[in-house]
C-alpha cells in the first residue's frame, strides 16, 4: 500500500468515537503535510502500526511486557520509512512475540490512535517526547504456538483473557481510552469480527 492508498484507507475510516474522529484528522493532516512522517527522524511525530492479536475465539489477547513502558502492552512498532503499515505491525508482532503466523482478521484499519510518548533511554540515548500517530490492526493468532520475548524491547509475552489484559496493563491512560476501546468494538461485533 502506497502512501495515497493509506491516505484513501484512513478517509474512509469510519471513526469509533470522538477520540478516533479527532485523532483520524490529525493522521490525515500529519501524512499529507509532512514528507517525514513515516520517519522517526521526524521529532514531533511519527507514523506507527500496532495489532490488536487475538486468538480464533477472541477469548485472549496477546501483549507484551515492554521494557521502555515497564508495563503490558499492545505489540507495534515504528514505520520506519513503510507505508504498508499492515504488514509493519504483522511484522512487529512476529519480532517481539515470536509468533510465526498471524494473519489480518481483515485489511481494513481497526483503530486509530495518537499516543503521547515520554522521553527516555533507548539504546543509551535520550529519546525525546514526541508523538505516535498510530494504526491499529486486528489480528488472529493460535495462542497454543510458542512465544519468546525480544531481549531488546520486552520482558515478557503472555497471551491473557481480555478482560485480565485491562488488570495487567499499568498504563491507566492506555486502559481507560485504549484498550477498553479495543474491547468495546470487538464486543459490538459479539467478539467475533471476521
Amino acid at each position: 500500500m502506497n502512501r495515497f492508498e493509506l491516505i484513501s484507507q484512513i478517509k474512509k475510516y469510519k471513526a469509533f468515537n470522538e477520540q478516533e474522529e479527532k485523532d483520524k484528522y490529525l493522521l490525515l493532516e500529519w501524512i499529507m503535510d509532512n514528507e517525514d512522517a513515516f520517519s522517526r527522524e521526524n521529532k514531533i511525530a511519527h507514523i506507527t502500526a500496532t495489532g490488536w492479536v487475538v486468538n480464533k475465539d477472541r477469548s485472549k489477547v496477546l501483549m507484551v511486557y515492554h521494557n521502555i513502558y515497564d508495563s503490558w502492552s499492545w505489540v507495534g512498532g515504528h514505520a520506519d520509512g513503510e507505508t504498508d503499515l499492515l504488514a509493519v505491525a504483522m511484522r512487529e508482532v512476529k519480532e517481539e512475540t515470536g509468533i510465526k503466523k498471524v494473519c489480518p482478521v481483515t485489511e481494513d484499519i481497526f483503530s486509530l490512535e495518537s499516543l503521547t510518548v515520554d522521553g527516555h533511554i533507548k539504546n543509551g540515548s535520550y529519546i525525546s517526547s514526541h508523538l505516535h500517530l498510530n494504526i491499529t490492526y486486528l489480528l488472529e493468532a493460535d495462542s497454543e504456538e510458542t512465544v519468546s520475548i525480544k531481549e531488546d524491547e520486552n520482558s515478557g509475552v503472555a497471551w491473557f483473557a481480555p478482560e485480565e489484559a485491562l488488570k495487567k496493563s499499568s498504563e491507566p491512560w492506555f486502559v481507560a481510552h485504549i484498550y477498553k476501546k479495543l474491547l468495546d468494538k470487538m464486543d459490538e461485533t459479539g467478539r467475533n469480527v471476521r
